[in-house]
């Protein structure tokens, strides 16, 4: 079986979800929520999200770290705040060896609901459904972390399909 984590980073929450990949399976085996409160100093909440990361992937042991990219949108402040927990996912996946990989949003929704443009509910409830959860999860952004690493996935498999089928051609 292939661990992948997602990361949706945010400073004052940063969703994770860890799925398991089992030839054209998937299932969720961990998935939820760091919260870093706003009345703390940034570098306080940044170690806070680094060390739980750091402990999840020790725990779960991905063979792949998967992260939305930063969508800059209006707020500038926002979108810095998510660099720096992106950084510190990052630096939790390297002091581990995990290689890393980036989706934008658009590139998430597309894996998971087949448009780009799906909304916040929609992703939330065809994550339920691809991972045969029970219910949705209730927090949209273990949803989305889940939905990164279903993204991703779901691109790793496509591109070992095509590896097998190169080498196979390669050898005829």
């Amino acid at each position: 079986m292939i661990v992948v984590m997602g990361v949706d980073p945010g400073v004052a929450s940063t969703g994770f979800g860890v799925v398991g990949v089992a030839g054209s399976r998937m299932s969720a085996i961990d998935g939820g929520v760091i919260e870093a409160p706003p009345g703390e100093p940034m570098e306080a909440r940044l170690a806070r999200i680094h060390d739980e990361l750091a402990q999840l992937i020790g725990w779960h042991e991905p063979t792949a770290l998967a992260l939305e990219d930063v969508y800059f949108g209006k707020n500038v402040r926002s979108a810095i705040g998510v660099g720096q927990a992106r950084g510190v996912a990052l630096l939790a996946a390297a002091k581990r060896g995990i290689a890393c990989f980036d989706y934008t949003p658009q590139a998430v929704k597309m894996a998971v609901c087949g448009t780009g443009a799906a909304a916040k509910k929609q992703v939330q409830r065809m994550v339920g459904t691809l991972l045969e959860l029970p219910q949705p999860p209730e927090s949209d952004h273990a949803a989305d972390a889940l939905a990164v690493a279903i993204c991703h996935a779901a691109h790793a498999g496509t591109a070992r399909a095509v590896n097998e089928q190169l080498s196979k051609v390669g050898s005829a």
